[in-house]
């Protein structure tokens, strides 16, 4: 790991960069540029950690300066797993510079990050900090944007080796669940029959003849047989296939009310609903954390931690 530190200047808070490697090796001029503003504005610490251990060492030391991340979706769900693994998610705001390929930035673009290093580096500097949601797993993982469990297990995350990526890959295929908690016997609420706390849960829309269309099936998608439960009432029963269990935290002017969005498809059915918890259950599942696979598991609930964490974004009318 390397670091230096660059003179106070007066002004902005002092800052923490963490660097993702990957980041470096693929767009260096945008990390380069990135690293400028910033240490231009305020006084700069700049790290390159290349493990978690040397991640979490890192952020424990880095007393009053804010960890601002240079890299991908995944270099900050990284930030702020290790964060939330020292109870430290909500001492700081935090910033980010978004550096990598489309597809690896798609939470920080929802989550209204400019994408270009200047502007992104500037509002670090002089943007506001806003409260957002987190999705917390009792394995104790964290996911800023959603979860997908598909029928057919994961797909291959996104992103190229090297860095946190294959790190924390290796540590995620590698994790395991805890016992698969017993069935009850009895049947259990039909699918689509009650609504998640502050939503509903329905069917597919009605087509001309009223009744509920049935959706089709993506192509090359399997089924699994999986207890899925949001706010205690039943979704899905290990007795129906699920083809997709998707789970998503609301963006926009929705973000930071404290629920998730979820949607079940099944064959011939299409559930949607809202609710703080979900709750999946099944032989051994896959599923993927913000694009990056973990399991395969028997167990997991996850849950929204409203307002847990904030990120510096531009100031604008809608900034609260």
């Amino acid at each position: 790991m390397s670091s230096l530190s660059t003179p106070a200047t007066g002004g902005p808070e002092p800052l923490l960069l963490l660097l993702d490697p990957a980041a470096r090796q693929s767009d260096g001029e945008s990390v380069r540029i990135a690293k400028d503003v910033l240490s231009g504005g305020t006084d700069v610490k700049v790290a390159c950690p290349e493990t978690p251990s040397e991640l979490d060492r890192v952020l424990s030391h880095r007393g009053r300066r804010r960890p601002v991340v240079i890299g991908s979706d995944l270099a900050l769900q990284r930030v702020l797993q290790a964060l939330y693994r020292q109870r430290e998610l909500g001492a700081d705001p935090v910033g980010l510079v978004p550096v990598g390929r489309p597809e690896e930035l798609a939470a920080a673009r929802a989550l209204g990050v400019p994408g270009a290093p200047v502007a992104a580096a500037r509002a670090v500097l002089t943007g506001a900090a806003r409260k957002l949601d987190l999705l917390v797993d009792d394995g104790g993982g964290v996911a800023l944007g959603g979860v997908r469990i598909s029928g057919g297990g994961t797909r291959r995350p996104v992103g190229r080796p090297g860095g946190w990526r294959s790190l924390w890959a290796k540590l995620a295929a590698a994790e395991q669940a805890t016992a698969l908690t017993p069935e009850p016997t009895g049947a259990g609420t039909a699918p689509g029959s009650t609504g998640g706390a502050g939503g509903s849960t329905r069917p597919g829309r009605a087509g001309p003849s009223g009744r509920a269309e049935r959706p089709e099936p993506a192509r090359g998608e399997h089924s699994a047989r999986l207890r899925v439960e949001a706010d205690g009432r039943l979704l899905a029963d290990v007795h129906r296939p699920v083809r997709v269990v998707q789970v998503t935290l609301p963006s926009g002017t929705a973000a930071g009310e404290g629920v998730m969005e979820i949607v079940v498809r099944a064959p011939g059915a299409l559930l949607r609903a809202r609710a703080a918890s979900i709750s999946v259950a099944g032989r051994g599942f896959g599923y993927e954390a913000d694009g990056r696979a973990v399991g395969p598991v028997r167990a997991r609930t996850w849950t929204v931690h409203a307002g847990c964490w904030g990120l510096l974004l531009p100031v604008t009318q809608d900034t609260p």
